[in-house]
């Protein structure tokens, strides 16, 4: 049962959610103004807003007020008291091309590698249907072959597909493990044998429209939970100074402690896994502002799913110790006062559980509120686009999503009680009770 929306509360920070624009109503007479009435609203730093109003024009939010005084006239109500309203969520950790139909005597891996990058995007609509159901609006994701993350970035950003916005990275940049083949080269695909390469590789995603570089900096997916660094550090800066000269910004994936230390000396813009990171790295990720991606959720999917993909008792306990550590290091990374952005990892039937490392950063030791940061000012900030996403006030994208409960109170509220979702205007999800 969710927990019960508190009793009317007024933060001091309120004060900046309580914005009307009435120059962008003027300007914008055009489009029709639809007024969104929520029980309350919480904003991606805690702030609430009783019987909140917000005023949305075509895909931006134009203004937010309280009470019925504040709806504009003419203007078309939708009424979702007493449902709660947050920002549109941010997942900043996904393959969504990686999609698997469940048909009897495969497995998501081995079917994966043979499916055609094509028939991949088009079934992955199903993937970002339910991502849209978690309530989550945007995502970042970090690797695709072929750039079929690109091609449904743009097929959503057309109207052609429904789905989250995408932040895509293309190819992930990957060292070779052994000599390359005769005949053309790897690193335009991200493989790289050596140093030289690095360069071109990052420019090969930034010239196919890449949002983000993704760099693997060590061993570790599915059941590999080894973490063995495969980039060292000067190959390491050399890609975050290509991706930095071409206006992008790096993830790094690092499942173990040395790729991670020296991922965030090297200067990456977020820290993806890694676990049993020391003390002073996790101080100079307060200095620097390097964002933690810790998806501790990840290893649980893959427990909770090992006949599907093939795994023994062995590898989920091996799965389970990694999970393990990753709690440890990120209750570590919070009280040290790292900043955390939420990221599922999510593949395959991962999609639909995007929020639920939410529960994970509540259990390392954050409140229910800072969670809900990670989700959207944290992660908005992060693609440095906090003007614009995971925000609810005059300018921003009218992402919004209705919960059924506090999501001050109870984080589950936020993981299970979706009820009704808005990306960019257009009403993607009602889910809600008649």
């Amino acid at each position: 049962m969710h927990a019960r929306p508190r009793k009317p509360i007024l933060l001091a920070a309120v004060a900046a959610l309580t914005t009307v624009a009435p120059a962008g109503l003027v300007g914008r007479q055009a489009t029709p103004v639809v007024a969104v009435r929520f029980a309350a609203l919480v904003d991606g730093n805690g702030a609430v807003l009783q019987d909140a109003v917000v005023m949305v024009q075509g895909d931006r939010v134009v203004g937010v007020g309280s009470g019925s005084r504040s709806v504009p006239a003419g203007a078309t109500v939708r009424d979702l008291r007493p449902l709660v309203g947050i920002p549109g969520l941010i997942d900043a950790h996904t393959h969504i091309t990686y999609f698997w139909d469940g048909a009897p005597g495969t497995q998501p891996w081995a079917q994966h590698g043979r499916r055609r990058t094509a028939e991949a995007v088009f079934l992955a609509q199903e993937s970002a249907r339910r991502t849209l159901e978690t309530g989550v609006t945007t995502i970042r994701d970090l690797g695709s072959r072929e750039y079929g993350d690109l091609s449904m970035r743009d097929l959503i950003a057309r109207g052609a597909m429904v789905g989250p916005r995408i932040f895509g990275s293309g190819y992930g940049l990957s060292k070779l493990r052994r000599p390359p083949e005769p005949g053309a080269p790897a690193w335009p695909r991200g493989r790289i044998a050596d140093a030289s390469e690095i360069e071109g590789a990052v420019a090969a995603q930034a010239d196919a429209g890449a949002d983000v570089i993704k760099m693997y900096g060590s061993t570790g997916s599915g059941a590999d939970v080894t973490g063995v660094q495969t980039f060292t550090f000067e190959e390491m800066k050399a890609a975050v100074d290509a991706a930095h000269a071409r206006g992008l910004r790096i993830a790094i994936h690092s499942y173990g402690p040395e790729g991670g230390r020296d991922a965030v000396r090297a200067g990456a813009e977020s820290l993806e896994h890694a676990v049993d990171l020391d003390d002073a790295t996790l101080a100079e990720m307060v200095r620097r502002g390097t964002v933690y991606v810790p998806t501790i959720d990840h290893n649980r999917y893959y427990a909770a799913h090992l006949e599907e993909f093939g795994y023994t008792a062995e590898q989920g306990r091996d799965l389970d110790a990694y999970r393990a550590r990753n709690l440890e290091t990120a209750r570590r990374a919070v009280a040290a006062g790292v900043t955390f952005a939420m990221g599922s990892d999510a593949v395959f039937t991962g999609f639909g559980e995007n929020t639920r490392e939410l529960l994970w950063f509540v259990e390392a030791g954050m409140t229910p509120a800072q969670a809900l940061a990670t989700a959207t000012v944290n992660g908005a900030a992060l693609l440095g686009r906090e003007h614009e996403l995971g925000c609810v006030a005059p300018g921003c994208l009218a992402d919004l999503v209705a919960v059924e409960g506090d999501p001050l109170s109870d984080v589950r509220v936020i993981v299970d009680g979706v009820r009704w979702v808005m990306k960019g205007g257009e009403v993607v999800v009602d889910r809600r009770r008649p």
